[in-house]
């Protein structure tokens, strides 16, 4: 301190240094899927070197798998319930929120068909090697019709929970959700709770997804170094398989059947004007992150009135997934083939359904829909270990595939918006079929 410096005066202090970032914070500071990506890449010459000792590293992955499982219960307990209760509302619209849920909900079942007829005819998981379990005499034994209908209903919802019987648990939590929704003013305090832990639990599966890059290193180390390259075939053709739904579901469903067909519009126009929202669903993988793009091509592009536009979007962030339930449907097949399991005609039937319902249930989490497949693989008789397998051997790749798929579902918004608002006189037709001018 100098000498004539009041006594009180502060020390003087150097300015603070600027800091490196440690190698934590860069680790951190690296997008996710690229990290996913770095481990798969590492994780193949590393299985290449290693060959059959890369079995010493599959433990790793089994961590991670035991993480995924730990999430699935809770998980779809809580987005169902959520996702049932955010649609209190819908009541209100009266018949644009119908019209736009009843389309929706046509779209989602569509795709889901979709999916199962892609993966039926491509057939990419016709000798997929997903480890020790893919051996289709572990699945277990098929059942009647009737114990399938009455295994849906669970005699106790705790032990539904307890055991992981994800239909039972998808069953009681919609009818828990309308229960919810029908108390009114007094269920609003359960549908706040409800909301809160569905949303904990999506932050959990985020930090989750923060092991992801060491669990995708081990197991793709270990698939490669066990059963060579020839695994990512199967990978190229699942890619195929969801390129090929993707676009099926743009050009004709949506842009075809719904607005060409249903709508009475020409399609040209449709597929012409939603570029922005397309580009912005894909490199976001996500249909909410895009949903202030997508308003504005619907109202300043194709011509829907603010009053449809605020109805339909927002519902369809939540209830159209089309491109989820096509990729479902697609996983479905892959599992069965993959295990070599013969699929019924009521098997089809049901996985459809369930699909639909978890693809509603799926929320904007990456991977989402991976983390809900529990649910359909058990109307096959998976088990949840051979569920954790098929995500396992997936989830490397599935950031490609999610951007894919976000676009059908963002799409199908946009198509339904239009539709809606053709049947109710909201639509400016002068606008939708006038060049945008941005």
């Amino acid at each position: 301190m100098p000498l004539d410096a009041p006594p009180d005066a502060p020390t003087p202090r150097e300015p603070p240094r600027p800091t490196r970032p440690t190698l934590l914070r860069r680790w951190f500071g690296i997008v996710l899927w690229k990290r996913v990506f770095l481990g798969m890449a590492l994780g193949a010459v590393a299985g290449l070197a290693l060959g059959e000792h890369a079995e010493q590293l599959k433990w790793i992955g089994d961590i991670f798998i035991r993480l995924i499982r730990m999430l699935i219960v809770p998980l779809v307990f809580a987005t169902i319930v959520a996702g049932v209760v955010s649609i209190a509302d819908v009541r209100r619209l009266g018949g644009i929120g119908a019209k736009t849920i009843f389309l929706y909900l046509v779209t989602t079942l569509t795709g889901a068909c979709l999916g199962l007829a892609l993966g039926s005819l491509i057939r990419p998981g016709v000798g997929a090697k997903l480890g020790q379990h893919a051996d289709p005499a572990i699945a277990r034994p098929a059942v009647s019709l009737g114990e399938q209908f009455l295994a849906i209903i669970p005699t106790n919802p705790v032990a539904a929970l307890a055991n992981g019987e994800i239909l039972s648990i998808i069953f009681f939590s919609m009818l828990f959700g309308i229960s919810v929704l029908l108390a009114g003013e007094r269920g609003k305090p359960i549908a706040n709770a409800f909301s809160a832990v569905a949303e904990v639990m999506q932050n959990l599966t985020r930090g989750v997804m923060e092991v992801a890059p060491f669990g995708v290193f081990a197991l793709i180390a270990w698939v490669v170094g066990v059963t060579g390259p020839g695994a990512f075939v199967h990978i190229f053709l699942l890619a195929i398989c969801v390129l090929v739904g993707c676009t099926i579901q743009v050009l004709f469903i949506h842009g075809g059947l719904l607005v060409g067909l249903l709508g009475r519009l020409p399609s040209i126009p449709f597929l012409r004007d939603i570029a922005d929202a397309v580009v912005v669903a894909f490199s976001t993988s996500s249909s909410a992150a895009s949903l202030p793009v997508v308003m504005r091509v619907a109202e300043e592009n194709l011509g829907v009135s603010r009053v449809v536009a605020s109805t339909s979007l927002p519902i369809g962030v939540s209830v159209s997934m089309d491109g989820t339930a096509m990729y479902v449907g697609l996983l479905s097949m892959f599992a069965a083939q993959a295990f070599g399991l013969e699929v019924t005609p009521l098997q089809y039937a049901l996985i459809a359904v369930t699909t639909v319902i978890i693809a509603l249930g799926s929320g904007p989490v990456p991977s989402a829909s991976l983390f809900l497949l529990a649910g359909v693989l058990q109307v096959l008789g998976l088990s949840a270990e051979q569920t954790a397998l098929v995500v396992g051997f997936i989830l490397p790749f599935d950031r490609v595939l999610d951007m894919m798929r976000t676009v059908p579902n963002c799409t199908s918004d946009l198509a339904v918006a239009v539709t809606v608002a053709r049947w109710e006189k909201e639509l400016d037709e002068e606008v939708y079929r006038a060049k945008p001018t941005s």
